[in-house]
């Protein structure tokens, strides 16, 4: 999603290119070649959260002082929290390896680069199974954070960590939370969807929002659908996630509805969404009897920086 114009954008963007170009300086010529890509290929939208080769480096591809600076990027964007949630898929990513045999890799996480960090545009991916974060800086002040997905498998751990938790509580506590009904006007299937519908290249296939107006609920019921949207902006930065709250405001959150698939008791598969003109949250339980968590949050008008992209290419033309 854009940030409005304005001073806290372009110190994160100056921090993100600072970062990038310190871990692409600590690459050697080969690496580099294959981590810097061209921002105007198709490579830059080619994102996906299925276990595959990647175009970029991946970490088990880098020496240690690489992968500190790696960190370093993600932690221009992500803060704390977010760095955190990503080394849960990781190590979920270990478990997987450890039940299924070594093609799962808690290290074929691979960083990529498009462009010239600290010219614009410009942007980054962080991408492996059941992850992909895609950050576009297309003017000095001007960031888009998705599509930005997040999975988990198991998840729900035999010690009881649940990476995707909260997200999880908060869509089952507001189907409950409505009226009978609002229940009613929710609720778009009695089984789930088997996954997001709103994967790579398929953002319009849900087309027009369904189920019921966050506007017409409760305040409790309306407080906790806000809380899942905040659920993945607290995955950013504190400047980052403020400002990409504004975003959500500005584009309508009043107008999100909310929908859910499937039975209302716990342990079933189940499907939720938050659907707006622009913003759009899914989450998915279904495989692994409904132990295995698809998420993803789309700017649909602006996923990769589409939106402000095009201002800068209209503005190129028009020299």
């Amino acid at each position: 999603m854009p940030l409005t114009p304005g001073p806290a954008a372009a110190q994160v963007a100056e921090r993100m290119a600072r970062a990038a170009l310190d871990w692409l300086a600590a690459l050697d010529a080969r690496q580099r070649e294959g981590a810097a890509l061209a921002f105007d290929g198709g490579e830059r939208e080619n994102w996906h959260y299925v276990p595959r080769s990647r175009r970029g480096l991946a970490l088990r591809d880098m020496s240690q002082a690489q992968r500190v600076r790696v960190m370093a990027l993600l932690e221009s964007a992500l803060g704390a929290t977010g760095v955190d949630r990503v080394q849960g898929v990781r190590h979920l990513e270990g478990l997987l390896r450890q039940r299924e045999g070594t093609w799962r890799d808690p290290d074929n996480y691979a960083l990529a680069v498009f462009g010239s960090p600290g010219g614009w545009p410009w942007g980054w991916r962080f991408e492996g199974h059941h992850l992909s974060l895609n950050v576009t800086i297309s003017a000095p002040d001007k960031i888009a954070v998705t599509p930005a997905f997040w999975g988990a498998n198991p998840a729900r751990t035999a010690d009881g960590l649940r990476l995707m938790g909260p997200a999880e509580d908060l869509g089952r506590e507001l189907i409950r939370d409505l009226s009978e009904t609002q229940r009613r006007s929710a609720i778009i299937g009695n089984r789930s969807l088997g996954d997001i519908v709103a994967g790579p290249g398929r953002e319009r296939d849900l087309g027009a929002p369904r189920g019921v107006a966050i506007a017409t609920m409760e305040e409790p019921a309306r407080n906790r659908a806000l809380a899942i949207i905040d659920y993945f902006l607290r995955a950013l930065t504190p400047e980052l996630a403020a400002l990409q709250r504004r975003r959500v405001f500005e584009t309508g959150a009043s107008n999100l509805r909310f929908a859910w698939a499937g039975p209302l008791d716990d342990g079933e598969p189940y499907y939720f969404r938050l659907h707006g003109a622009v913003t759009l949250v899914e989450l998915d339980n279904t495989q692994n009897d409904a132990n295995h968590v698809h998420s993803v949050w789309r700017d649909l008008a602006a996923d990769f920086g589409r939106d402000a992209l095009a201002d800068h290419y209209r503005r190129q033309r028009h020299r």
